[in-house]
């Protein structure tokens, strides 16, 4: 029952090139750094990352873009990583984009093993017709567009469906976690961590510090240690702010 790995990489070990994953995070907030650096090092490839952004260019699992270790992205929200704007137009990288929303209750779905769910957002828009570009030619046309969803009408409303998402691992930042795997998140680090946590078949987690079986008050779990595969303390986090704005008097 004793789930502690020594570091990142031992944690990671049998992931291989072509691998799913869930990376937790937003923004540069709640991210398994020590995971993604373990990967970076590992030189896996062709990886599909589930993740609502990719992170900045030299941080985060932007750092997997960079050394090209990454083939898709399904994600929310990719604005601040100029490398990952650069290779998705010019065709070295596929994108699948969703609603922030959705995004986080197809995960949930997944992780209550829920195949699919109905949902407004979308409706309408390319999201629901098709047509969305993910792949592009190396001149700029379409190679791979999204394709049409099934709509229906509940009490007069329409509703797009959407299916649940898991992945081969779910790689998660925690606060605390115990020997068992049960882990705390601290304000808003939880963010997409929790969910993606119950989605993945294999979940990692890295704390900032690891307590004794009992420590954590029960009623203070986020994520019991049932959906914790591994859990490792991270050699060091870095507490980087991803944008700064500066209002002028």
């Amino acid at each position: 029952m004793n789930k502690v790995y020594k570091n990142a990489r031992e944690a990671c070990a049998d992931i291989k090139s072509g691998a799913t994953l869930m990376v937790g995070g937003f923004g540069l907030c709640g991210i398994p750094e020590n995971c993604i650096i373990a990967l970076r090092d590992m030189a896996v490839r062709d990886l599909v990352i589930i993740s609502n952004n990719c992170g900045v260019d030299d941080f985060g699992s932007g750092i997997l873009l960079q050394t090209r270790q990454i083939r898709k992205m399904v994600s929310s929200y990719v604005g601040e990583n100029k490398e990952f704007e650069r290779q998705f137009l010019q065709g070295e990288l596929e994108v699948e984009l969703v609603p922030q929303g959705t995004l986080a209750e197809r995960i949930r779905a997944g992780g209550a093993g829920i195949a699919a769910f109905y949902t407004p957002t979308g409706v309408g828009t390319a999201i629901s017709e098709g047509g969305l570009p993910m792949l592009y030619n190396g001149d700029g046309t379409v190679k791979k567009a999204s394709e049409k969803k099934e709509v229906r009408v509940f009490d007069g409303k329409e509703y797009v469906l959407e299916t649940g998402l898991t992945a081969e691992y779910a790689l998660v930042k925690a606060w605390k976690g115990d020997r068992l795997g049960n882990l705390v998140y601290r304000h808003t680090a939880a963010n997409f961590n929790p969910m993606m946590a119950t989605a993945g078949k294999v979940t990692i987690a890295e704390v900032e510090e690891i307590v004794e079986v009992g420590e954590l008050e029960p009623a203070h779990i986020h994520t019991p240690g049932i959906f914790v595969h591994r859990i490792f303390k991270g050699e060091k986090f870095e507490k980087r702010i991803e944008r700064r704005t500066v209002r002028k008097a």
